[in-house]
């Protein structure tokens, strides 16, 4: 197997070496992250919901599957919901609003790619310029693909994603830890908690002892879509390259498959030639089907594509009435 991970001490809250080595470089970002938390007060305000789904911490904890479900619903309500994020790894970092004929994933992520199967997608680094863009093309409410941290656009309802299975890691800032800013500075900030998958970490335990934050917690899980029901008992080499590759490669031995081999890569990795030609000889040394997630799949060249088996997730909340809650509330609905 091959490996490309986060330092293991973010996740290990006795390991106490490296962390003390940065601890210096911490205070700094904390600092920063402090200054920018202080301009939430003079965000633009939209005329319209925003509905903000973002992180504590780096790292993968499935934004964009949670922002598919959102957008589903807002459709079903008649709503016309688009969707802001900032293309991550793409070319454009002005206001671009996305065309899945014409833009590649080189141009705006892949996030924003996925995204734009479901409704109006707009890239950018300034969620300002996105979201008047967006109001001009005739959005009536807007959803944010992470940018929690981002000053700039007044957040309706904000809505933190927890991976239940790391948590928030040693609970220490970048570079010491995988927090983005201090815990209880987003938390001031937040509307409520999602806490997805088994809680490991015991993370509820600690937000109930936060005294100062009492916000509502909701849970959900992952699970594959039906299409991995056609890999059971098939062979197959795995390949991915997100923040959690791990959790993909389970969720496919759960349901039956048998992996041959596993492959990580880094989160939002673009596979270069010598990558396709290496999965394609082992898929022919061992007889083996390719599978990868559609979040890979939009950054391989078309050829390769034809031959990976695709699987995704989707978002099953443990209440199904809270995502409709969360609309009501982001919406003014009275009930």
């Amino acid at each position: 197997m091959i490996y490309f991970k986060a330092p293991t001490f973010w996740y290990n809250p006795q390991s106490r070496f490296f962390p003390t080595l940065l601890t210096p470089i911490e205070w700094g970002v904390t600092r920063v992250t402090e200054a920018r938390a202080d301009r939430h007060a003079y965000a633009w305000k939209a005329p319209i919901p925003v509905l903000c789904c973002g992180n504590m911490t780096t790292g993968g904890t499935g934004k964009t599957t949670v922002i598919i479900d959102f957008a589903r619903r807002l459709m079903l309500r008649g709503k016309t919901p688009h969707i802001l994020t900032r293309g991550y790894k793409g070319r454009y970092t002005s206001t671009h609003f996305v065309n899945c004929e014409r833009d590649t994933a080189y141009d705006v992520g892949d996030e924003a790619l996925l995204l734009a199967k479901y409704c109006p997608v707009w890239v950018g680094t300034d969620r300002v310029k996105t979201a008047r863009a967006a109001i001009n093309a005739g959005a009536d409410c807007l959803l944010m693909d992470d940018g929690f941290q981002n000053p700039g656009l007044h957040k309706t309802f904000s809505l933190l994603i927890i991976d239940g299975t790391t948590g928030l890691g040693n609970g220490r800032v970048l570079p010491a830890g995988p927090l983005r800013e201090k815990a209880n500075t987003a938390l001031r900030r937040a509307s409520a908690l999602l806490l997805v998958d088994e809680d490991l970490t015991d993370f509820t335990s600690y937000i109930t002892q936060q005294k100062k934050h009492i916000l509502p917690i909701y849970q959900g899980y992952w699970q594959q879509t039906q299409e991995v029901s056609s890999l059971i008992g098939k062979t197959c080499i795995a390949f991915a390259g997100l923040g959690r590759p791990e959790k993909f490669f389970s969720g496919l031995q759960k349901a039956g498959a048998f992996l041959q081999q596993t492959i990580s890569y880094p989160d939002h990795y673009y596979y270069k030639k010598r990558d396709i030609d290496f999965l394609i000889a082992l898929a022919h040394k061992y007889n083996s089907l390719l599978v990868t997630t559609p979040k890979d799949a939009v950054r391989l060249p078309y050829f390769f594509r034809q031959q990976v088996k695709e699987i995704d997730v989707t978002l099953h909340w443990h209440n199904p009435t809270i995502p409709e809650h969360i609309l009501d509330t982001l919406l003014g609905v009275q009930v």
